[in-house]
């Protein structure tokens, strides 16, 4: 499948959603917040019945920060990103029920695995699940530590064929400095994946943002907390910023 590489004149077919972990409480917060959940599954479920083909991967850190463990030299990296890892498939359980709650077909696969509880990821299984029209929950990272969740995003956006990235934030999109800090910041409405570079904008990890470079697959950074957000960035309406090839 070839990615567009324009804002359409109409919905993708198939995206990722990248979600936080912070999502997933009130800011500040810690843990899951029922309400907060309700919100996301509310607006993932726009999205499907508007006729997108969702795949999402979760972060963790409403649960645990292992990054900042290993940083205050706690606990080892390797073990840190692990728990982080178990965070996600916490954070993908409660959304898939939230979801069924909503009438929308859910599956969960994990790529750490957690027998009994969630299905190992699996590439053709996930395709066909995606055709099928039920939403794809991804948890456990990449399975393996030193990734972030936004790698696991590239990654699973490009395996699993998707046309757009959507990557939810706290912000609007990608501006030329911090808008909290910078009165005079300004927005980009897009960039190609080189101006981004030149810029030295920080769109997403070096990694995550090479691998949809080289794959093709456009990122579009966009505010979460708006309602109807989501299905409006799968309807390839003009919000956020388009980073594409």
């Amino acid at each position: 499948m070839t990615p567009t590489l324009d804002r359409p004149t109409g919905p993708y077919r198939r995206v990722l959603v990248k979600i936080t972990g912070e999502s997933f409480c009130k800011p500040g917060g810690f843990g899951i917040d029922a309400d907060e959940l309700t919100s996301i599954a509310g607006e993932l479920a726009g999205a499907t019945r508007a006729g997108a083909q969702l795949a999402v991967v979760v972060g963790g850190g409403n649960l645990i920060r292992g990054a900042e463990l290993a940083r205050a030299g706690a606990i080892r990296q390797a073990t840190a990103d692990q728990m982080g890892m178990l965070g996600t498939v916490i954070n993908a359980l409660a959304l898939r029920e939230r979801l069924a709650a909503l009438g929308t077909p859910t599956e969960v696969m994990s790529a750490a695995p957690v027998r009994g509880v969630v299905d190992p990821f699996d590439r053709t299984r996930g395709l066909a699940l995606l055709d099928r029209g039920t939403v794809l929950v991804l948890a456990g990272g990449t399975g393996h530590p030193f990734f972030t969740t936004d790698t696991t995003a590239a990654l699973r956006a490009a395996e699993l064929e998707c046309q757009v990235l959507l990557k939810a934030t706290k912000v609007d999109g990608v501006y030329s400095a911090d808008p909290r800090k910078d009165p005079k910041a300004t927005r980009f409405d897009r960039l190609t994946f080189a101006d981004a570079l030149a810029k030295g904008l920080k769109v997403m990890d070096a990694t995550a943002f090479a691998l949809c470079q080289e794959r093709g697959v456009p990122i579009l950074v966009f505010e979460f907390s708006k309602p109807g957000n989501i299905r409006r960035a799968a309807a390839g309406e003009p919000i956020g910023t388009l980073v594409h090839p």
